[in-house]
């Protein structure tokens, strides 16, 4: 049997409902592909302000913390034993490590604790007048602990040795021809332990050397003089 009329109606009417229906999800679905492009053009508009919001504030600080940088950087000082008198001067410093220079090149230099030691343990004990001394002695101040040399200058306060402090025992050491830091060097005027075998000394170099070993001395003794008048 077919369809009673009625039963057409109802499939028709179906049919049209469903058809609005399928009408109406593909106008949904339009608008919100339109949505999500505005959305999406809206979002990349306000990345592209802020990238260029961002860009100037940066060179701006680092200019303003190298600045600061510049005006607070502080020279660090190194501490020095309360005995390191008489302290040589900038001036005297550069004299002195010259002429520890050509000490060691002209093999006249003693370095370290144990040998100076030992060469003014061996001086003659002899009061203002003794001229004598085995040489000149230059310690570092910047020393720790400081009984390492606390005792040297007394020493050579006995055997009235020059002596002359600087400031650092790696700017010593490097004068004295080594890498390693030095706390004291012995300059003195003959060569130490005499000449090997087959090494040739020159006399021109030997009368050079005597000069400024004289200025050595007279330079500490002008020192050591100047110390005494201000602890007068």
């Amino acid at each position: 049997m077919g369809a009673t009329k009625p039963e057409k109606k109802e499939k028709k009417e179906k049919k049209r409902s469903e058809a609005d229906g399928v009408g109406k999800v593909k106008k949904d679905k339009k608008d919100k592909k339109e949505k999500k492009e505005k959305l999406k053009s809206a979002v990349s508009a306000a990345l592209d302000d802020q990238e260029q919001a961002a860009d100037a504030p940066i060179s701006v600080t680092v200019q303003e913390t190298t600045t600061t940088t510049k005006t607070t950087v502080v020279p660090v000082v190194g501490a020095l034993v309360p005995f390191a008198k008489p302290l040589a001067d900038e001036k005297a410093t550069k004299k002195v490590m010259k002429s520890v220079r050509k000490a060691a090149k002209h093999k006249t230099l003693k370095r370290g604790v144990k040998e100076v030691v030992k060469s003014l343990r061996k001086s003659p004990a002899a009061g203002p007048g003794n001229t004598s001394f085995p040489g000149v002695v230059v310690l570092a101040g910047d020393i720790s602990p400081m009984d390492v040399i606390s005792h040297i200058p007394v020493l050579c306060e006995d055997v009235n040795v020059p002596y002359i402090f600087v400031a650092s025992r790696a700017e010593l050491g490097a004068a004295g021809s080594t890498k390693r830091p030095t706390s004291v060097v012995m300059v003195t005027e003959k060569r130490v332990g005499g000449s090997k075998k087959g090494e040739k000394i020159e006399e021109d170099g030997e009368e050079d050397f005597a000069e400024v070993y004289k200025d050595l001395v007279k330079l500490v003794e002008k020192e050591s003089k100047a110390q005494l008048k201000l602890l007068v």
